[in-house]
């Protein structure tokens, strides 16, 4: 249940079909632009140049086509270099027609916003440094801005380097918001996939006695079978003979056999059977007993009338959820945990409390968001995040309430209302 066992999520992968619309929207606005100050407006530029440019990001989305044909997703790496390639190639437009002084220049961030919602910070940095490079080559070295025939518009340095600045400042604006925007919900959408696979997981643990059911109905019908060959064999059989003793220890076993499938068929039908349903202080001994043996102390209290104590159905998300709360305090302990469960005519609650360092102070409001940073550089565990969202993630869904505190020690409160906690079945998601 530690974080450690999470699925990681590294590589991140980019459609197709996306990528290749937002490039063929940039070569359509090329085209039009060069089209538009050439032949509208009669500049003189090097028009050929431009429209040769355009034709090379043309055929590159071509055989980007033809290459990812039969992949919906292009891979992290790809992603990288087309975006690498667009920036070349723009920045190359920007060379042929005024360099920085060219109104369309702050285009040439674009890429760097598509890797920062798309790709690895170490890639966005990778192609913002590239970009970085080309605005500064492109501030120093550069054709005439496209102007009327015989006239030249020719800005000062210090307005070219105003232009470099902004663009520099847009680039890491601009570009550091989309990615911390981008990651977030990234991690958001990777923590919510890990709930589901372990989620999953503890419920086809906690699924084997639907299991065994099944195998009892299945080999309810061939022990039967056995069961009258050997009573019919016994009948035939004469009791001197030397292997009547086996026949009779075979129909015995056999119906020992039946008798264990027909107490498995029933299992998940009684309601009050402790593989359904327990009282609270049987699931907190549940959830508590693979962290004895640690080194670690936890202690078990009761706060409630023994004869009102709740009843509670398996649910693989509850069993995880207050498991995962005890591990991490187990890990962060320096020598006690305690697991405390008070209940009432409206609500239970159970609290987990470690005597450890606490939470700090700016983990301690962002405890339940994923990957977080850890508690304490000198604990013994290990990071409070991915594992501590999917317990409170869990947990809210069976309808609780889930509240950390620090001092002393780190503490986790856990609340359900009765009404709700008698509502929650073994089969909840």
């Amino acid at each position: 249940m530690s974080d450690a066992a999470v699925p990681a999520f590294e590589e991140r992968v980019v459609r197709v079909r996306t990528l290749l619309l937002l490039r063929w929207l940039a070569i359509l606005g090329q085209l039009a632009a060069i089209l538009f100050v050439s032949v509208g407006l009669e500049f003189t530029m090097a028009t050929s140049a431009c429209l040769g440019l355009v034709a090379l990001s043309a055929w590159s989305n071509v055989f980007l086509r033809l290459r990812f044909a039969g992949n919906r997703r292009m891979s992290e790496e790809w992603t990288a270099w087309v975006l690498g390639f667009d920036i070349l190639q723009l920045a190359a437009q920007l060379w042929l027609t005024g360099g920085l002084t060219n109104p369309f220049a702050l285009l040439i961030i674009a890429p760097v916003m598509v890797s920062a919602t798309t790709l690895s910070a170490g890639r966005t940095i990778t192609l913002g440094a590239l970009v970085l490079l080309s605005a500064t080559l492109l501030a120093i070295f550069h054709l005439p801005l496209p102007w009327y025939v015989g006239e030249s518009f020719t800005p000062p340095f210090l307005f070219v380097g105003g232009v470099w600045l902004a663009l520099v400042c847009s680039l890491l604006f601009m570009g550091t918001y989309a990615f911390r925007v981008a990651e977030e919900r990234r991690q958001l959408a990777d923590a919510l996939s890990a709930t589901e696979i372990i989620l999953t997981r503890e419920q086809n643990l906690q699924a084997l006695d639907g299991l065994a059911a099944a195998a009892a109905h299945e080999l309810g019908t061939p022990l039967a079978t056995i069961s009258v060959v050997t009573r019919e064999l016994e009948r035939e059989m004469d009791p001197a003979s030397p292997i009547a003793d086996d026949i009779r220890l075979l129909r015995s076993q056999s119906e020992r056999c039946r008798e264990i499938l027909s107490k498995l068929k029933t299992l998940g039908e009684d309601d009050e059977s402790p593989l359904t349903r327990l009282n609270v202080h049987a699931l907190i001994e549940e959830v508590v007993a693979p962290h004895r043996g640690t080194g670690i102390e936890i202690k078990i209290t009761m706060a409630g009338p023994e004869d009102d104590q709740p009843i509670v159905n398996r649910n693989p998300a509850v069993h995880y959820g207050l498991g995962n709360l005890v591990e991490n305090a187990v890990d962060f302990a320096l020598t006690r945990v305690t697991v405390r469960a008070e209940w009432d005519m409206q609500r239970l609650s159970i609290t987990i409390s470690d005597d450890g360092p606490g939470f700090p102070d700016d983990v301690l409001d962002r405890l339940g968001d994923p990957f977080i940073s850890r508690r304490n550089a000198a604990a013994r565990g290990g990071g409070l995040g991915l594992g501590i969202f999917i317990a409170k993630t869990l947990l809210e869904r069976t309808g609780a309430s889930v509240v950390f505190r620090k001092g002393p020690g780190a503490t986790a409160v856990v609340t359900w209302s009765r009404d709700v906690l008698s509502g929650v079945r073994s089969t909840e998601h």
